[in-house]
């Protein structure tokens, strides 16, 4: 039995952002001006936030910025000091959490070690009193759907972390929430499992056309499994659209080094470019200011065979760097870095030519609401 989530016919992963959203977003969750401090400390800062029903969404961010705060808001887990939470229109913002149509995944799995699977799996359907008949039926229904049908009488210490982590989505599941929330349920997992469960949770939540919302430090994670995503920052959301739209277009050196790797090239604005250290380039799109900062990922930066036309750099390769399906290059001037999978072997000291494309330099706007 394999280590990831598994259920039948699955369908095939793309990248169609419209088939989650629905034509009305107040059939969703949406949270208003919600603020939370603990003690001194502000977790979270008047944040405004709608989520759609039937999309993947994500917060992002590292530790302390408070999206695991606003995801314990969102279930009931937590109040906050003020702001409303309503979901498909009515106010939950002082409903308990077992009141609330919402499951949430957490990070430690926390699964009953004195029950077996199917026990887990059941353990909220026997508490609100479903019959034996809908308990059987609902169980055995997620277990199939997860590929643990063989493990229903196993106990937690008899698994793996991957089986542990279908075990608690199952759980979650069962209940047949509006919105299943996940705490960073796969930071336990070794990487090449972690990498393979991203693509079948995704997949898992397109099959079910449930809303999830994920919480997680890891932006791998957050670009394969989002319709949507915000990246939080000192309590607040300060970018938010498709993986698509924050990934090429960040809005300040923050987005762009915290979701992949980012050049970042200070710049002073002229007539038909900007003047930068490495020379001057030409831009597609006009920057907001005078003086500031442009990015470019390095998987954009391209070597080229002869000078380019334009925004071509002459550079020394300083260090390289393989990655087995990639190769990471360190330039002067700059530095720069660069990401490519050119079969051609370049060593420190080599002379190349760059190639910066206008519409891949993106300016930045640096307030980010610190």
């Amino acid at each position: 039995m394999p280590n990831s989530l598994e259920f039948k016919k699955a369908p095939p992963l793309v990248k169609n952002m419209e088939a989650a959203q629905p034509s009305d977003d107040s059939q969703g969750l949406l949270v208003r001006n919600i603020t939370k401090r603990f003690g001194d400390v502000p977790a979270l800062k008047d944040v405004d936030l709608a989520v759609r029903t039937g999309e993947f969404f994500t917060l992002l961010g590292p530790s302390g910025c408070g999206k695991t705060t606003l995801l314990r808001i969102i279930a009931g887990l937590e109040l906050p000091d003020s702001g409303t939470v309503r979901l498909a229109g009515a106010d939950i913002t002082a409903l308990p959490a077992a009141k609330r149509q919402v499951n949430t995944v957490f990070q430690s799995y926390a699964l009953f070690p004195h029950l077996n699977i199917f026990e887990n799996v059941a353990f909220g359907l026997r508490s609100r009193k479903f019959s034996g008949e809908v308990v059987d039926r609902r169980v055995n229904r997620r277990l199939e759907m997860l590929g643990l049908e063989e493990m229903r009488s196993r106990f937690p210490h008899q698994l793996s972390g991957g089986q542990k982590q279908r075990v608690a989505l199952a759980r979650a599941l069962v209940n047949e929430p509006e919105i299943l929330l996940l705490d960073e349920p796969m930071s336990a997992l070794d990487a090449r499992l972690r990498a393979q469960v991203q693509v079948d949770l995704r997949r898992l939540q397109r099959k079910l056309k449930k809303t999830f919302i994920l919480v997680t430090h890891d932006q791998s994670e957050a670009l394969v499994c989002s319709d949507r995503l915000a990246v939080m920052r000192g309590g607040r959301i300060i970018q938010l659209g498709t993986p698509e739209e924050v990934y090429e277009t960040p809005k300040n050196s923050y987005v762009a080094q915290f979701l992949g790797a980012a050049n970042l090239i200070t710049a002073e604005r002229e007539a038909d470019g900007i003047r930068t250290p490495i020379g001057f380039l030409q831009l597609e799109k006009t920057p907001p200011w005078q003086k500031g900062t442009v990015a470019i990922r390095p998987e954009w930066i391209q070597i080229a065979e002869s000078r380019p036309a334009v925004n071509g750099i002459r550079a020394c390769v300083t260090e390289t760097i393989y990655r087995g399906t990639n190769v990471d290059l360190w330039l002067d001037p700059g530095p720069l870095r660069i990401r490519t999978n050119r079969h051609r072997r370049l060593k420190p000291g080599d002379q190349v030519w760059l190639e910066l494309l206008p519409g891949r330099l993106v300016p930045l706007d640096e307030v980010d609401n610190e």
